[in-house]
């Protein structure tokens, strides 16, 4: 889900969110709100001044994106339609705001795609001391503030298999690297 590129690396949170529904292209908006709100909302929690709303320059430029001070990008979120049902996901900056601007400057110049570094933010950018925990616990608040939620173990053999792919991700060399992908 997503119109442009989007980055992932260890200090940020990937969230989904799939809600069953019997004509979801009707509500695609309403979730967009909700999951905006949800995250500006667990943002404020720890102490971000959070703010849903497209920021100027931003990379994969959204209505719903979540920033601080209605300057830097925090959040981008996207979303996928089924017949039935909508997974809305996203991803949460906590930290390493400079790693992503690096890989987006080479990404988003290779597809002309014009942005402003700037716009990229972090929650350690705007409060110092914040963990990936601390934001992980954050976002799980605010879904158990409206939604039933329960800790699921993940099995050893979902583990093992898991670990088995992480090789088929990681650096040749080692040295880890943030990685764009189209959202």
């Amino acid at each position: 889900a997503g119109g442009h590129a989007a980055v992932f690396h260890e200090q940020t949170v990937a969230f989904g969110w799939t809600v069953p529904h019997p004509s979801p292209r009707t509500t695609i908006h309403d979730r967009f709100r909700a999951i905006a709100a949800l995250i500006a909302e667990a943002l404020a929690a720890l102490g971000v001044d959070a703010r849903v709303g497209a920021v100027a320059g931003e990379y994969c430029p959204g209505d719903y994106s979540v920033n601080a001070r209605g300057r830097t990008k925090l959040m981008g979120v996207g979303q996928r339609v089924l017949p039935r049902a909508a997974h809305v996901g996203g991803v949460i900056v906590v930290d390493g705001a400079e790693d992503i601007r690096r890989v987006l400057a080479t990404v988003n110049d290779a597809l002309g795609l014009a942005w402003d570094p700037a716009a990229v933010g972090s929650v350690c950018d705007e409060i110092g001391g914040v963990t990936w925990d601390d934001v992980a616990a954050a976002l799980i608040a605010a879904f158990a503030a409206r939604f039933a939620v329960h800790d699921v173990a993940i099995d050893d053999a979902t583990l093992e298999r898991a670990r088995e792919m992480e090789g088929l991700f990681a650096p040749a060399d080692g040295n880890a690297e943030a990685v764009a992908e189209p959202a």
